[in-house]
């Protein structure tokens, strides 16, 4: 730490250089921390003087990191994200509660989650259950949160997560959706942009019967792909780590007798850098277990998809 404090002009000197860094405008960076651009471009210049490089490129009004700038933010980042944890730690101590992040999908989060989050607090009552919403696919690392659902395909090197279950699919619909089927009439597609266009073209057959020409529907958020199927608007691909609920209550039913897998799996993982707490890995095993159980269930239900073996 002595050498640190020489090395500085000031610990203020590492606020305002993140903020500029992540910014990535002098500008933003002053209305972040509330100073004047001119305070955040002074303290920005003694901070490269005292070290003897330059930590931006400074071109029509952006600052851009230089090579040693991301060299710096890259442990700036770090360091900060570590002295944030250990204040969380601390101000949940003082208040005898946990936060648990988890960073899912806004589908899992709507359509899976929510139904079950009274029993969540129920078993957990001392957990402050937290979000990182994912509108899309679920991809990216996992950082700043304590758990992150991600998929993976089986040939990948391991990530040291948890096996929620494997990827499996089927096309789904609401019953009035499939009792108001006329076979004159074409079947309505539901899909996420992200997806294949033509994914329902593995499915020659749907049960609704329809036989006319297909429409389509294309949403970018997978829960907005979901809630249209539940109004009875079309057909959506399902995937079962977010339609399962839908499917135990009979909202959803299965439009083919076929399922869809991959060579993808669904887990748990979380951030590298730091251990996981143990109250994160119960709500993991807790979610894990939770979702085992309704699609045995739902396999009871519709015995002919044989879901627990395509699952697990």
């Amino acid at each position: 730490m002595p050498e640190l404090r020489r090395m500085l002009p000031s610990s203020n000197a590492l606020f305002v250089f993140d903020a500029a860094a992540r910014n990535g405008s002098f500008t933003a960076a002053a209305a972040e921390l509330n100073v004047t651009q001119p305070a955040v471009s002074r303290m920005l210049g003694q901070f490269e003087e005292h070290l003897g490089v330059r930590l931006f490129d400074r071109t029509a009004g952006r600052a851009v990191l230089t090579e040693e700038g991301q060299l710096l933010y890259r442990r700036v980042h770090e360091g900060f994200r570590s002295i944030e944890t250990g204040l969380i730690e601390i101000e949940r101590r003082r208040k005898g509660t946990e936060t648990v992040t988890l960073s899912v999908s806004s589908a899992f989060t709507t359509h899976w989650l929510m139904p079950r989050i009274d029993k969540l607090q129920r078993d957990f009552p001392q957990v402050d259950v937290r979000f990182q919403l994912i509108s899309g696919a679920l991809r990216g690392p996992v950082e700043s949160v304590d758990l992150g659902m991600r998929f993976r395909h089986v040939e990948d090197p391991s990530s040291g997560g948890t096996l929620v279950m494997n990827e499996v699919m089927l096309p789904v619909c609401s019953p009035g959706y499939m009792r108001q089927a006329e076979p004159a009439d074409g079947n309505t597609i539901i899909r996420l942009v992200d997806t294949p266009d033509d994914w329902a073209a593995d499915y020659p057959h749907f049960l609704t019967k329809r036989r006319g020409p297909s429409k389509v529907l294309s949403f970018t958020d997978y829960a907005v792909v979901v809630q249209a199927a539940l109004l009875g608007q079309g057909i959506a691909l399902g995937w079962l780590t977010v339609v399962s609920h839908w499917l135990l209550t009979g909202a959803l039913v299965p439009a083919s007798d076929a399922l869809t897998t991959t060579r993808r799996i669904c887990e748990f993982l979380s951030p590298r850098n730091r251990p996981m707490r143990p109250v994160a890995a119960e709500i993991r095993d807790w979610i894990i277990e939770q979702m085992r159980a309704e699609i045995a269930k739902i396999d009871r239900l519709h015995p002919r998809l044989g879901l627990m073996a395509a699952c697990y």
